[in-house]
């Protein structure tokens, strides 16, 4: 659980500071006399900035991923520490920097010195780290790294941020605040340049020279396919109405991708920047953010945001005196991976079952509610205030020439460093994986990296050097898609992979045409035939099998090009991916009925070691299927005919005499 937060910035006197002539004198770089003056206002707003701090400052890590590592513990252990001290500082709950292995994160800022970061403080470790700290030696096996900060003292012996091996190589713009400010007061945001974007864009662009920089600055759609985002925005623009809205997709039904869920946690008011701009530049006055009810932190900070951007004259009627007009509306979605697809969003905003409908018309021409429509992840939304507050230039030198910019990708499976990264497009996979991720732990090999969800594909070791970008990734069968990373080593069966991923797919298919209902179930039975043991076949099951196995191909590609909507078009693509790459492990399971990696457990043979075997009689209690005899310290065996191989006596045996091959 999570303390709720709520709008405290208006009763502070830095909220009294926030009023919308304020801002906008701040934002346009003019002074009004109520600031007190040049010097004086510069000097608030690097203090809300927390570039200085007047008394010490804890920041704990309050993302869904530290909360779940137990920050919420954390940051109760440091309230209680400061009561019983009798210590006055600010705790800031911050989003997640990053760094998700580490967690719960907590960094510590003293009055005159740089910030520095601690790994796994858990409650009860938070005492002797603050006891040590405060008598100014951290301590070194919990401190992983201090901030740069030019005008305070560092602290010796302790790696800045940006030479942290795990940072370093990254280029962080869109997660350049997330575990930096405190996601709930605007006045950070502000301080750390925010708004600005928007302010010098209503100033001095019209809507179509905002999508012109858009376009010249060649940033592709982050969510899926990559299309270009101010070509996209044009059809809109372009395109006569009364009403124009703007969808902000953050639905993110992939497994295990999470940088949507990061971005909103951590710093909300990118994203209702970003959506201010989007709007502007399509001409729409109303947006929409769909988005998963099983992110309640997320939604919880993305409204008090807008709540927050409303009250200081950044959102609502006249936005900085431009004439622009903008309300926000957040939808909650049932969790439904259909509706990541445009067309099923749209219905479910309406009210209407997720389902898609076929195109054209396109969403930028007769979209939600009949009018033009633009739907945007939001990283690509995020994208938005860092490419037009330093224009189109700036934003395409980095990357390549096709694939300009960053990436967010979510690391996660097997991998040493799990969480969040921002490299340049182009990047190595093989830099992503073993320099920012640690590369695979314990000592085993790596095998694949799964891209994109079930609509990307498995990259094999021999592909680890290849660029992360649209193109490249399209010619080993992957692509970008959301940006989810699920890292594979020796153990995993690639067989059992797909099966995985067609599992989710069948299950979360819409059912509304034949190729994508029908074609997804016969996949998914094929592969469970080939896992399945000998044994439990009936009938004419075993030919069954075999009929399925010479027809998974053709019926991948029968759904691929036959699928109303892109989620089944692409349906087939773990499946065709691990057969590309894996096929003699598809070979091993339907030929010799035998799992190389030994994930499989249908296909594994149970045997007794008689000679490690002490009779201690414990795989015999636990055997569900009376298939191990054997005397009372005299060594057990396993009656083949009737062992079930459900792994009971593996997980029993203490002494290592099972064993499994």
């Amino acid at each position: 659980m999570h303390t709720k937060r709520t709008d405290t910035t208006e009763a502070s006197p830095a909220g009294r500071f926030l009023t919308p002539a304020n801002v906008a004198a701040w934002l346009n770089d003019v002074t009004p006399e109520e600031a007190g003056g040049a010097e004086a206002c510069g000097m608030r707003w690097k203090l809300l900035g927390r570039e200085q701090v007047e008394r010490t400052t804890i920041y704990v890590g309050a993302g869904t991923c530290g909360l779940g590592a137990g920050a919420q513990k954390t940051v109760d252990a440091v309230r209680s520490y400061l009561d019983e001290h009798e210590l006055d500082a600010d705790i800031v709950e911050v989003g997640c920097i990053g760094l998700c292995s580490a967690e719960p994160l907590l960094d510590v800022q003293l009055p005159g010195r740089t910030r520095l970061s601690f790994k796994q403080v858990t409650e009860e470790k938070v005492g002797p780290l603050l006891d040590q700290l405060l008598k100014g030696t951290p301590p070194t096996e919990q401190v992983i790294l201090q901030f740069r900060q030019p005008d305070l003292e560092p602290w010796g012996n302790v790696p800045f941020y940006d030479e942290h091996p795990f940072f370093k190589p990254q280029t962080r713009w869109v997660l350049a605040n997330c575990g930096h400010v405190d996601p709930c007061r605007i006045e950070e945001y502000l301080a750390h340049g925010g708004y600005r974007a928007l302010a010098k864009v209503l100033r001095t662009a019209t809507p179509a020279e905002t999508c012109d920089e858009v376009e010249r600055a060649g940033l592709r759609g982050r969510g899926g396919g990559g299309f270009p985002t101010g070509k996209k925005w044009k059809f809109a623009l372009n395109t006569a109405s009364d009403q124009k809205y703007l969808i902000c997709n953050a639905d993110e039904g992939d497994p295990g991708a999470f940088m949507d869920r990061a971005i909103i946690e951590g710093d909300p008011h990118r994203l209702v920047e970003g959506l201010a701009l989007a709007a502007y530049g399509i001409g729409a006055s109303k947006a929409y953010v769909y988005i998963r009810a099983e992110y309640p932190l997320a939604i919880e900070r993305l409204r008090l945001a807008i709540h927050q951007a409303s009250r200081c004259g950044l959102l609502g009627r006249d936005i900085l005196g431009s004439g622009f007009d903008l309300d926000i509306v957040i939808k909650m979605g049932a969790g439904a991976f259909v509706c990541g697809e445009e067309t099923a969003l749209i219905h479910s905003i309406e009210g209407k079952r997720g389902m898609p409908r076929p195109r054209p018309p396109f969403p930028a021409v007769c979209g939600l509610f009949g009018k033009p429509t633009i739907i945007n992840n939001v990283e690509t939304l995020a994208n938005l205030p860092p490419l037009l507050a330093n224009g189109a230039t700036w934003f395409a030198s980095v990357g390549t020439d096709s694939s300009t910019g960053t990436k967010v990708f979510a690391l996660s499976g097997k991998i040493a460093l799990t969480g969040l990264v921002e490299v340049a497009m182009g990047t190595q996979l093989r830099e992503v994986l073993f320099d920012i991720g640690g590369g695979i732990p314990n000592q085993r090999k790596f095998k694949a990296v799964q891209i994109g969800g079930p609509s990307g594909g498995c990259i094999p070791s021999q592909h680890l050097d290849i660029a992360i970008d649209y193109e490249s990734l399209k010619t080993v069968g992957a692509m970008i898609g959301s940006g989810g990373l699920v890292v594979m080593d020796e153990d995993t069966c690639m067989v059992d992979v797909a099966k995985f991923f067609m599992d989710f797919i069948q299950r979360e298919s819409c059912g509304k045409c034949i190729p994508c209902r029908e074609g997804t179930k016969q996949m998914l039975d094929a592969l469970e035939r080939i896992t399945r043991a000998r044994r439990r076949e009936q009938g004419f099951e075993a030919l069954d099998r075999f009929k399925g196995v010479l027809t998974i191909e053709r019926l991948a590609e029968v759904i691929r090009d036959t699928s109303l909507c892109g989620l089944g078009q692409t349906a087939p693509n773990p499946v065709l991916s691990t057969l590309r790459w894996f096929r003699d492990e598809y070979e091993a399971h339907v030929f010799n009925r035998r799992c190389p990696a030994g994930a499989c457990g249908e296909l594994l043979t149970y045997r007794i070691d008689a000679e490690a075997c002490k009779g201690c009689t414990l795989c015999g209690r636990v055997c569900p299927a009376d298939a191990i005899k054997g005397a009372v310290k005299s060594p057990h065996y396993i009656i083949e005919e009737r062992c079930i191989a459900c792994g009971s006596c593996l997980e029993a045996c203490k002494l290592g005499a099972v064993i499994a091959d």
